[in-house]
């Protein structure tokens, strides 16, 4: 209570329900409110505050709930002008002032509901990385994925309980953190910092061939990184990888920026399970990929902004109905085909034939690579 300003205070006193963690909610005094606590799923908690519509509701959060907090999942629900949100300084802005680190500097991430694996994405020599953690146990979670990636020297800080009276720190090395446990409420702070083995990896386009696992249905780094290029991610964009083979192309999608998505379609078990490998080592565990033939699997996906075929263009269908699926501005790659025996064999290093749909017409360019 000592942390809401004034006008907080306002709206929780004149609440008449309160929705919070049990956390939250053990903190606050009894006002004669209703009260909510948050339940699994989530969603069940949001249909109990949208079923009180026109209630005076007031939700307890931590810091700032429009980062990574529960502002940003209620405003996918409620517009607007039905909120009031009042943040306070959130555990990245705590942890950077207690260590002196810009802010701007740091990637900030979290992995609270999130696959650790996608933490392998911000690893890069020098780089400053502040994290909200799942609980008491992500920092040896996290400190075991820095060993095992060559990564074992960076520092690791470890805040409980930021911003309260229990405020605590820990500090070392990831290759000794051990089996030391701390509060489920923490914060990680690294500094990154690589063994002599570590292999940074830049989010541009075109990592070398080596660092996927494939059986020879690879993009390779030239084309892949000229492709990336023609397809033009954005941020919020989406991507189909058809024939997606190791799903080089739609990794390396994902990695060139945050706030991407892509599904990745391949009809051989082997090879999606290989993609789902790959997505996980290369720090983009939430690609999605899709077993099944692309002229059975597109129907029912999210529309996309761009794709690319990098198999099936055997079917004399399919190529018309991913161009019919594109929407103005869309843009789509396609890797050129040879005949072997009875089937097509997509080569390295041949021709790419790039397309992009435009509202002012059509472009279409031939470039060899």
């Amino acid at each position: 209570m000592a942390g809401l300003t004034a006008a907080a205070r306002v709206l929780f006193e004149t609440a008449e329900v309160l929705v919070g963690g049990e956390r939250h909610l053990n903190m606050v005094p009894d006002t004669g409110a209703e009260r909510v606590a948050w339940a699994r799923p989530l969603h069940l908690t949001i249909d109990a505050i949208e079923a009180r519509r026109g209630q005076r509701v007031a939700v307890l959060a931590s810091g700032d709930p429009m980062w990574y907090g529960i502002g940003a999942t209620l405003i996918r629900r409620f517009p607007r002008e039905e909120m009031t949100v009042l943040p306070q300084p959130g555990a990245f802005s705590l942890a950077a002032a207690r260590l002196g680190w810009p802010l701007a500097d740091c990637a900030t991430i979290t992995l609270h509901g999130q696959p650790i694996d996608s933490l392998r994405l911000h690893l890069a020599p020098r780089r400053r990385i502040l994290i909200l953690s799942e609980d008491g146990d992500t920092p040896k979670v996290v400190a075991e994925l820095l060993t095992r990636a060559g990564w074992g020297p960076s520092r690791l800080t470890v805040f409980a309980h930021l911003g309260g009276p229990r405020e605590a720190s820990i500090t070392e090395e990831a290759q000794s953190w051990g089996d030391r446990g701390v509060p489920d409420l923490n914060t990680i702070a690294l500094a990154c910092r690589g063994a002599p083995d570590a292999r940074a990896l830049p989010q541009l386009s075109g990592l070398p061939d080596e660092v996927f696992e494939h059986d020879g249905q690879l993009t390779k780094r030239e084309v892949r990184a000229a492709t990336v290029a023609a397809l033009g991610p954005l941020p919020g964009e989406m991507l189909w990888d058809i024939a997606a083979g190791c799903g080089s192309v739609a990794i390396e999608w994902m990695r060139a920026h945050e706030g991407r998505s892509a599904i990745a379609i391949e009809r051989d078990t082997a090879r999606a399970a290989m993609i789902a490998r790959n997505s996980a080592a290369l720090g983009v565990p939430a690609l999605r990929i899709v077993v099944a033939p692309a002229s059975k699997a597109l129907d029912g996906l999210p529309p996309p902004s761009a794709v690319f075929i990098g198999g099936g263009i055997g079917d004399p269908g399919l190529l018309p109905q991913v161009w019919a699926m594109l929407p103005s501005g869309g843009r789509l790659a396609v890797s050129r085909a040879e005949p072997r025996g009875p089937h097509h064999l997509w080569r390295a290093l041949a021709p790419v034939t790039q397309f992009c749909r435009r509202e002012i017409g059509l472009r279409c360019g031939v470039s060899p690579v």
